[in-house]
């Protein structure tokens, strides 16, 4: 018997591992995909690292997360300020002092959050209904109709209109002349990937990639102590109450023959005919001087039983949905559930790891 079994090798499930090695449990990782890290997982070609899922950057303002990871790999410098597209038009993101100057030709704060403020007051909806009218209200109609209506309906797959308001709460606006996305303290990419770093966390364990875990289900609940399950939670109970929501992303990745193909790691197409949402330069990723280049569009997907779920569609409905699944988790004597899909509920890389200590003071 094994102390503790492990279902997913994503980074909430590495973490858990490596604390419960650490207090002399015994463990056993199983994983579906035929590789460790989940979505942060990192291969090389062309001698760059490509991020396999998507971009991932690890910022985070908490310190202890931010010396946790740093005992595990050596972090470079990189900051992330990504670009958006509009048909051609080229913009900085988050939306700043550099954003406002391109759209409007304003030079001073003064003169950006009064361009705001007239376009607010022309339309805005005093009980906005849906994400177009909320939107609209947090930053007039010139940044929502170039930067933020196309990407968003591409993101979901649905009108701006049929999306509830409560998606776009607030909208960061910076009247600075900043284009750092993040305000948290500490950011950066592990030199050399996410993957080594993964490894690390899971060195001393026993590790089986290629295994689906509900192709033999109960022996493998059979075979530990306690079971750590990172996967879909409606899927453990066999969607008993239906499917929670997600939306899914296809990726197409190209090397091509020359040295720099954006001059950005990140391009964000915000216009509703680009068919995907953004375009990543890896090499970028680590201010990488290779010959070739390698490059990635990232399309967003309609969800369905076997695509891989990337994003919990938390609306009030399906996190009710997931309320009733966690009640039902709560009565297992020996299964805990981690992580985004476990918990239906999305995770910053720095948010999983503080979330996997958490539970791991919590039950070891």
């Amino acid at each position: 018997m094994t102390d503790y079994l492990i279902i997913g090798a994503g980074l909430f499930g590495a973490v858990f591992a490596h604390e419960a090695m650490k207090a002399g449990k015994s463990v056993r990782v199983i994983e579906k995909r035929d590789h460790i890290g989940g979505n942060i997982y990192t291969r090389e070609l062309e001698g760059i690292q490509v991020h396999e899922y998507g971009a991932h950057i690890f910022h985070t303002d908490n310190k202890e997360v931010w010396a946790y990871v740093n005992e595990l790999a050596e972090f470079n410098r990189y900051t992330n300020s990504p670009l958006a597209n509009y048909k051609g038009e080229i913009y900085n993101l988050p939306f700043n002092m550099n954003t406002f100057h391109q759209l409007w030709g304003v030079t001073t704060p003064e003169e950006a959050a009064l361009k705001i403020e007239e376009q607010k007051a022309v339309h805005a909806t005093a009980d906005p209904k849906n994400l177009e009218e909320q939107a609209i209200n947090l930053i007039g109609t010139d940044i929502y109709e170039k930067l933020i209506k196309g990407y968003t309906e591409k993101q979901w797959g649905r009108k701006a209109k049929d999306l509830p308001a409560f998606i776009i709460r607030r909208v960061p606006v910076r009247f600075t002349y900043d284009n750092n996305y993040f305000n948290d303290r500490y950011q950066g990419i592990p030199i050399g990937g996410y993957t080594k770093m993964v490894e690390k966390l899971l060195e001393g364990a026993e590790v089986e990639t290629g295994k689906d875990f509900f192709e033999d289900k109960e022996n493998y609940l059979a075979s530990a102590e306690n079971v750590l399950f990172t996967g879909m939670i409606d899927q453990y109970f066999d969607y008993c109450y239906g499917e929670l929501a997600y939306r899914s992303l296809s990726f197409e990745t190209e090397v091509y023959n020359t040295s720099n193909y954006q001059g950005n790691a990140v391009v964000n197409y915000t216009d509703a005919e680009t068919p995907y949402t953004r375009v990543i330069e890896h090499k970028f990723f680590e201010f990488g001087s290779q010959p070739k280049t390698v490059v990635t569009k990232e399309y967003p997907v309609a969800w369905k039983r076997g695509d891989e779920p990337y994003y919990p569609v938390n609306d009030e409905e399906n996190n009710a949905l997931y309320r009733k699944y966690a009640d039902l988790a709560a009565g297992e004597k020996k299964v805990i559930f981690g992580g985004r899909l476990g918990m239906y509920q999305y995770f910053d890389m720095d948010d999983t790891v503080e979330a996997a200590l958490t539970l791991s003071k919590d039950v070891l």
